[in-house]
């Protein structure tokens, strides 16, 4: 969804103004009853809503709707005030304070339907330095400044220290957008730009190309916020040029911040490799996660006992050495 500016305001108001037109937007029902079940008997700040599901809602027909939610993985994160207002073990705890966020996977049968759901848990706090440009790690702002949907808040004083924290990050993203982009170009090439860096930053497998794919269809939203957060950090060269953007910056201030994103560069997947070895000790439902991915991408199926789902990383071995049986792991390609 796209919100055009709005005339006379400031371009803090700008941003805001957009932000709560997307974050207030309606999503699918069962969405909303996938994060009251998260949520559960807790009391969390609120629940956000983001990721390739939610991008791909906003432009699905509801007759696809429903195959959306089945076939993709919903993304959330939720925030609370303290670690202790979440349910989960001490040691979960610490290691979100210490390497923040925990992840946890969660299934909710509907009907005939069963939803999945990856949930990063963060504190406001930590949701507070994440989303700030000066963060080392820059996951949570590059999430946060593509759309998302608040769609559990506990009242009005929290949904409004989300907001700000939202604003914050796509104020981040443009921030950035604008010391790693060309000198000059369409606002969708900046934004093109920042996302392949930020992907580059993570473990993560993507095609290439990929972050054009979190561009579609978001052309004017982005040009706005663009605009008005280059305006609100005062580079925007010339409030009213057409397509063509120039942020005013020194070669200086761009060599800084070049030298500034490479230590982003070498933290950035050290600090996921650490995640990742963290998450085979905090990754809540871990062990059913594996076994829909692998049932997923080769058609075997996994069944767990009750010891698997308690001890993942023990029962791994065997869940391989069924995959090395099948063939699968053996297979050359054609």
């Amino acid at each position: 969804m796209s919100t055009p500016p709005i005339s006379g305001t400031d371009p803090a108001a700008e941003i805001a103004h957009g932000l709560v037109a997307e974050l207030t937007s309606p999503v699918p029902p069962e969405i909303s009853a996938m994060a009251a079940a998260i949520v559960g008997e807790a009391r969390p700040l609120g629940v956000l809503f983001y990721g390739s599901v939610a991008r791909a809602l906003a432009g699905t027909v509801q007759a696809r709707a429903g195959e959306t939610l089945c076939t993709g993985m919903l993304d959330f994160y939720v925030i609370v005030r303290r670690q202790k207002d979440w349910p989960r073990r001490l040691s979960s705890r610490i290691a979100n304070i210490l390497l923040p966020p925990n992840v946890e996977y969660h299934e909710v049968r509907e009907g005939e339907r069963i939803l999945r759901a990856k949930v990063a848990v963060l504190t406001l706090s930590q949701f507070r330095r994440l989303t700030r440009p000066d963060a080392l790690d820059s996951s949570v702002w590059a999430r946060f400044s593509q759309p998302a949907r608040l769609i559990w808040v506990r009242d009005t004083q929290a949904a409004d220290s989300l907001l700000r924290c939202i604003v914050r990050a796509v104020a981040a993203a443009a921030h950035w957008s604008a010391r790693l982009g060309p000198e000059s170009g369409p606002s969708r090439i900046f934004w093109a730009e920042l996302y392949a860096r930020t992907y580059r930053n993570e473990l993560r497998v993507e095609a290439p190309g990929r972050e054009r794919l979190l561009l579609s269809g978001m052309t004017e939203r982005n040009d706005v916020m663009l605009r008005a957060a280059w305006s609100l950090e005062g580079i925007l060269s010339d409030p009213h040029a057409g397509e063509m953007l120039r942020p005013a910056l020194t070669n200086a201030a761009r060599r800084r911040a070049l030298s500034s994103w490479q230590l982003r560069c070498r933290l950035g997947r050290p600090l996921n490799l650490l995640r990742l070895v963290k998450a085979s000790f905090t990754f809540t439902g871990g062990a059913r996660y594996l076994a829909w991915k692998i049932e997923r991408h080769t058609g075997i199926s996994m069944p767990l006992t009750p010891f698997a789902e308690k001890y993942p990383l023990l029962a791994a071995p065997r869940m391989a050495w069924r995959l090395i049986r099948s063939g699968l792991l053996c297979q050359r390609q054609a």
